[in-house]
């Protein structure tokens, strides 16, 4: 077998920004940070991209299977990642008079690992693709027809970074995005503010450009469309030096005459500097106004989500934009926030118990999204293929676990726990969590059995046919989800126990994106026969269920009985492990074993 995707994958992250270049490498499916780094205060955009492959050499990191790019603006022809080819590249290019200080530096970054990585797949992640939901009454401009047939329409940025926001939010909270209205603050030298209503972007301070909305370190924000004019008759100035000035002497650098960055502005303001101190209450008074506006465009909040370099790092600015809304129902904790500095803790609440509006300060992790999304999207079109050239699909063994409810957790763990996210597992929104329980039926026990999140509306607990008959229970076979009629037992946990039904052995079945599926040749919940070569037992399984689901990653889901019997080692407890084992489809089963199946 051949594969031309492998198992564990390293994905480089470049993170092109206008006054930095952000990278790292991750370990994936897992996420695992290998190595992050950035080059702050750069005078030369290609130069800081030459040096990364030569910080990963140092590092010891050679090897690279590929690489992600942040890419500010994709226009509306790119409405989420895509792999890069010439008509990316070219489309990227046409961008960069929406996005000047941005588009050019990450197509520099494109270049430079092609160079260094030839064969390499390279993703692009665009800014703009978050904000795809905006409606139209809030991205339309009321200008004339040609020019909004021309182009002209509110795209947004940071996209990346807020859909980080929304995800970290709703895993923290323990509540869907779909039920959580969010305000997320994305503050440093670039700055935007996102309204996230029930799980989409419905408005964003940048616009069409990455000038419009909040004042940034040398970007004015809102400025009234009379000053184009207005500086063309009085100071003569063209078109291009007014918008150098707008992108480059702008924004805190102009209004303090300090610098561009907040910590010079802060330290200068403490000193008595009173244009500093005015800087500071003009960019505070801009990001309050947003918050508020985008309060009543939700018809309320239910957070306000603060990251970035300033977001992150500076208490100050974080208490002048929070004060005064207690209105909205939120009680600020000034100690909370003192203390609360980034980068200690992925997620820092800042708000007092009483508050109806929580306030989190969530560490910007835009690299690692940014590798997420890369391997994800490279796993689904370049899918491993065997020597003939069929799809080879990677092999999980799925060890016992359980799901719970969040008031089965409460239950086994005490009133208001929340379980504590481990690890990332392969298929996206699934994760095991540190916690376990015991599994007791009527002949015996399972000890320590992990516990798999999210949280679900109903209980299940998954183990292999020897164990249930070990347990003396006879778990009926069944897909995830259909726990109508299952046997009961107890479940153990450190506070308490509870009787539960919801146990089975799971159906072997393989997760599938649509594109798999169709390259495969097969239909959601269809029955197939499938092969396994794993090098030591060679197995073929019948029965074998199609799941298919919209950002599904390919993969075939197995217990630990059925990998004994195709003799895969196993390692790992309670949780799906990838096995170096890969299956490939037989034949489907006769029409009439799936007849009836949706």
């Amino acid at each position: 077998m051949t594969n031309t995707w492998p198992l564990h994958a390293n994905i480089l992250s470049i993170n092109v920004g206008s006054s930095t270049v952000k990278f790292g490498v991750y370990g994936m499916p897992g996420g695992v940070a290998l190595f992050e780094s950035q080059f702050d205060g750069i005078d030369s955009i290609s130069g800081a991209l030459d040096g990364i492959h030569g910080e990963l050499e140092r590092a010891g990191l050679r090897r690279v299977d590929a690489v992600g790019h942040r890419i500010a603006h994709g226009g509306n022809e790119y409405t989420q990642a895509v792999l890069i080819d010439g008509d990316v590249e070219a489309a990227i290019e046409r961008c960069i008079p929406l996005a000047p200080q941005h588009n050019p530096g990450n197509l520099a970054g494109v270049r430079m690992a092609r160079r260094h990585w030839e064969r390499l797949p390279q993703v692009a992640v665009f800014d703009t693709a978050f904000h795809r939901t905006i409606p139209a009454h809030a991205s339309t401009y009321a200008v004339p027809l040609a020019w909004r047939e021309a182009g002209l329409t509110r795209y947004g940025f940071h996209g990346t970074s807020h859909q980080h926001v929304m995800e970290t939010v709703a895993e923290h909270l323990r509540v869907p995005p779909a039920e959580l209205r969010i305000v997320s603050c994305h503050l440093g030298n670039g700055a935007s503010v996102c309204a996230i209503d029930r799980g989409q972007s419905v408005d964003t301070s940048m616009g069409m450009t990455a000038l419009e909305g909040l004042v940034m370190g040398s970007r004015c924000g809102d400025l009234d469309p009379g000053v184009y004019p207005f500086l063309m008759h009085t100071l003569g100035l063209s078109a291009p030096q007014i918008e150098r000035a707008l992108y480059e002497d702008s924004g805190l650098k102009a209004l303090s005459g300090v610098s561009s960055d907040l910590r010079d502005v802060e330290a200068q303001a403490l000193l008595g500097n009173a244009q500093a101190q005015a800087a500071l209450q003009v960019f505070a008074h801009r990001v309050r106004k947003y918050i508020g506006a985008y309060a009543a465009a939700m018809g309320g909040c239910d957070v306000i989500a603060f990251t970035g370099g300033i977001g992150e790092h500076s208490p100050a600015m974080r208490g002048r934009i929070c004060s005064g809304f207690e209105f909205l129902g939120l009680h600020f904790d000034e100690d909370c926030n003192a203390t609360s500095r980034g980068h200690v803790e992925d997620v820092v609440e800042i708000h007092q118990q009483r508050s109806r509006m929580k306030v989190l300060v969530i560490r910007a992790r835009e690299e690692w999204r940014i590798a997420k999304e890369t391997h994800r999207l490279v796993e689904r079109t370049r899918p491993p293929v065997d020597a003939a050239g069929a799809i080879a699909i990677p092999v999980a063994v799925s060890a016992h676990h359980v799901h719970l409810t969040q008031a089965s957790v409460e239950a086994l763990f005490g009133p208001g726990y929340r379980l504590t996210a481990e690890h990332d597992l392969a298929q996206p929104g699934f994760w095991a969590a540190r916690e376990t329980v015991d599994i007791v039926g009527p002949r015996g026990r399972i000890d320590r059995v992990r516990v798999l999140g999210p949280c679900r509306p109903s209980n299940q607990i998954e183990i292999a046919r020897t164990e249930a008959l070990r347990i003396g229970v006879d778990a009926p076979l069944r897909l995830s989800g259909e726990t109508d009629g299952t046997p009961t037992v107890t479940l153990v946990g450190p506070i308490g126990s509870i009787g539960s039904n919801g146990l089975i052995v799971a159906r072997r079945h393989v997760h599938a994106h649509p594109a798999d599926a169709e390259r495969m040749g097969l239909r959601d919940g269809e029955h197939f026969e499938v092969s396994i070569d794993s090098s030591s037992r060679d197995a073929t399984f019948a029965d074998v269920v199609l799941r298919v689901s919209e950002g599904a990653i390919l993969e075939m889901h197995i217990d630990t009985d059925e990998a004994n019997a195709a003799g895969i080692a196993q390692r790992g407890e309670g949780v799906v492990v990838r096995s170096p084992c890969h299956a490939t489809v037989c034949r489907c089963a006769p029409a009439a074993h799936f007849q009836g199946i949706t």
